[in-house]
């Protein structure tokens, strides 16, 4: 029978950090304090090579799971998992099973480790199952460690786990992303037996997800049903000061946010998360957290614990972490700015321009790979990132168009324009490096600036996709990354691997490839500002696509081009594609529609009461001054104002309620837009201490 001793939750001081890091979780080097050596090496090699999981260990790593957890003081284990809802879901089982004779035990089984079967129906599935049919699936993902989370009520296991359904269809986000990964992987290690590679390790994509996030006062956050219920304000005029003064980005961090963010840092550090970077963001109330990099399905687990994180010691600190992409009109919304690359077969980073002509060439074939796979798949990365609350932030003066386009920057741009014409091998300045394949030139490095309006933009040595909502999951982006990627190596491994096997050079080969893949797709290339109106034009005359709403985005999901796609490489089942599109259509309509009916119940219960009383009092005031026989002609100007905006609202929302019976989102948005103008107007007009609502200038300054 094991016995509970707890330990007293770290207080460490930040001096302590390298010796709380990853205190609570089961990491390789806490697996080897509790395992035999057999069953470490054995979970390590399906951890680090992907091998198969060897299912004889499972009671041994489940015994030393338990063992480990009670000495944290859990009294619980939950196979946490990403079902599609867009967050993580989990069910607590008890560790303490009856004795038989009036006393209790702690169990926890190998196949309760592996397998658990919490009752599910109610999750999104996009028809793949009957709301009846409640039997759900979670299965142990080995390659993402477990960890205790601790909160007041005491501390549970958690077991990153993938969620299925009784068929054995994806009800999740996690399945796909590790099949993506492994179709990746396969491509990646093709290339490099191209290249003559001896295989160090697997290959595998690294991801680095940068997470804006707003912070107000907790007061204000619980005094705006909007925000209680929609995550952002459906109404707010615009403070006279906002961040047209830019003095709020990177500048000195407010005593009360350092301390949120001190604890926040610790708290992820405790779990694993490698929190890097802190900063005010561009607006106001903004800011923003950057982990460092890690394998992509670790790095997906752990953005999404960084959520869950922020909200919990946000509200212990008497404030509220807004996480919607556009919390706030008319001022910078929040994206997540995911860092992507891929870790070789010699466990190089293929996006980084090497010390020798070898490896060089194999950095300009990956940036070819991702001009083809992101000019080709562009509809599909604009699906990936649809949702009513990025349609508010995408295409804004702060986010990346709707445009899918590349940045290389202009030295990376010379060497792609002189790979299209064939045999040139200048550079221009900045630092070089030669490259060792045929009629290919010197390549610049580190030579290039950054450009912050690109939705894909190389930042020096990874990808940066800026067209990420902060609220969604990177499971999604990496997905289609992932996969459209793999397609582009394979087509260029397949051209190769002919060459080769007719007797052809490499590198002449290889030249003749990517020369071809430039002039089929530099058109996603631009280095400009992406916000521009001319921008668009061009793009159009590119033939680029410009999908702005998130109901035209989702139809390439279910194109059945993008099926073949992602069946061919064993991501998604065309059942599984087509049950996304149905539940991505549903959480879209279904925002839409509380956003619409929150915004109808906030006008008739606050806005309008308060108008009316404003109403009132003008008129006795206008009434009383005029019989006093002085002039009026301002007060009855601003009583007719107001009760022209009063009466405009109430007629917009009978618009409103009436274009939420019909069940159309795109009518729903267009007035609850209406709506918001004629509040937005009485909100200039009202006294303070009539306004019902907490303004902007109060939520975005009052911290």
């Amino acid at each position: 029978m094991a016995k509970i001793t707890r330990k007293a939750a770290h207080k460490g001081k930040s001096s302590d950090v390298v010796g709380f890091y990853g205190e609570d979780v089961f990491n390789t080097k806490t697996m080897k304090k509790y395992l035999s050596p057999k069953t470490y090496g054995s979970l390590i090699s399906t951890i680090r090579h992907g091998q198969t999981l060897d299912a004889s260990i499972a009671d041994e790593v489940a015994s030393a799971m338990k063992t480990w957890a009670l000495e944290k003081g859990a009294t619980h284990f939950t196979h946490w998992f990403q079902p599609l809802t867009g967050a993580t879901a989990e069910k607590h089982d008890s560790f303490v099973v009856p004795d038989g004779e009036g006393g209790a035990l702690y169990q926890f089984s190998g196949k309760e480790l592996i397998k658990g079967e919490p009752d599910a129906s109610s999750f999104p599935s996009g028809g793949l199952r009957a709301t009846f049919e409640a039997r759900g699936y979670t299965a142990w993902d080995p390659t993402s460690p477990a960890f205790v989370k601790k909160g007041k009520g005491g501390a549970v296991l958690c077991i990153p786990t993938a969620f299925c359904s009784y068929h054995g269809e994806s009800l999740d986000n996690k399945a796909p992303l590790l099949r993506s990964m492994n179709a990746l992987a396969v491509q990646a290690e093709r290339l490099g037996r191209l290249f003559g590679i001896k295989s160090k390790q697997r290959a595998y994509a690294t991801l680095g997800p940068e997470q804006e996030y707003f912070l107000i006062d907790r007061q204000f956050y619980d005094s705006r049903l909007d925000l209680l219920q929609t995550g952002r304000t459906l109404f707010g005029r615009r403070p006279a000061k906002h961040q047209q003064m830019e003095d709020h980005y990177f500048g000195a961090i407010k005593s009360r946010v350092i301390a949120f963010m001190n604890d926040l840092d610790k708290e992820l550090w405790l779990l694993g998360v490698p929190a890097k970077t802190r900063h005010n963001e561009v607006s106001p109330g903004q800011f923003e957290l950057a982990p460092t990099f890690e394998e992509l399905n670790l790095a997906v687990d752990h953005n999404m614990v960084i959520m869950e994180v922020m909200r919990d010691v946000a509200e212990r600190h008497g404030l509220a972490c807004l996480l919607h992409e556009k919390p706030f009109a008319g001022v910078n919304g929040s994206g997540k700015h995911n860092n992507w690359s891929i870790c070789g077969t010699d466990g190089k980073n293929w996006l980084t321009p090497g010390d020798n002509p070898h490896d060089n060439a194999k950095f300009l074939t990956m940036i070819c790979a991702l001009m083809a796979a992101v000019d080709k798949r562009a509809t599909l990365l604009r699906a990936a990132v649809a949702s009513a609350g990025n349609d508010h932030r995408l295409g804004a003066n702060e986010a990346p168009p709707a445009i899918l386009s590349i940045f290389l920057g202009e030295q990376l741009v010379d060497v792609i324009r002189q790979i299209e014409k064939g045999g040139a091998k200048s550079s221009k300045n900045g630092g070089t490096l030669a490259i060792g394949v045929s009629s290919l030139p010197s390549l610049p490095r580190d030579a290039t600036d950054r450009n912050r309006t690109s939705p894909f933009a190389f930042t020096g040595n990874k990808f940066e996709f800026r067209a990420v909502g902060s609220s969604q999951t990177c499971a999604r982006a990496s997905i289609v990354l992932n996969t459209i990627v793999a397609e582009a190596m394979d087509d260029i491994c397949t051209q190769l691997e002919k060459a080769v096997d007719a007797g052809k050079d490499f590198n002449e080969s290889l030249q003749v490839v990517l020369q071809e893949i430039v002039r089929k797709h530099k058109r996603i290339l631009f280095d400009g500002d992406n916000y521009t109106e001319e921008w668009q034009k061009e793009a159009a005359k590119r033939g680029l696509p410009n999908i702005k709403k998130t109901p035209e985005a989702l139809k390439a999901i279910e194109d059945p081009d993008s099926i073949c796609l992602f069946e061919k490489y064993g991501v998604f089942s065309e059942k599984e594609l087509r049950s996304r599109y149905e539940v991505n259509v549903h959480t879209y309509a279904t925002t839409v529609a509380i956003e619409g009916g929150c915004a109808v119940n906030m006008v008739r219960t606050m806005v309008i009461p308060a108008a009316l009383s404003f109403l009132d009092k003008l008129a006795m005031t206008s009434a009383a001054v005029e019989s006093s026989g002085s002039p009026v002609t301002q007060v009855k100007a601003l009583l007719s104002e107001t009760a022209s905006e009063t009466e405009l609202l109430l007629e917009s929302v009978k618009t409103l309620e009436a274009a939420l019976d019909e069940g159309k989102p795109e009518k729903t948005i267009e007035a609850t837009a209406a709506a918001r103008k004629h509040v937005d107007n009485l909100e200039r007009l009202l006294p303070d201490d009539l306004w019902p609502l907490p303004s902007y200038a109060e939520m975005m300054f009052m911290m």
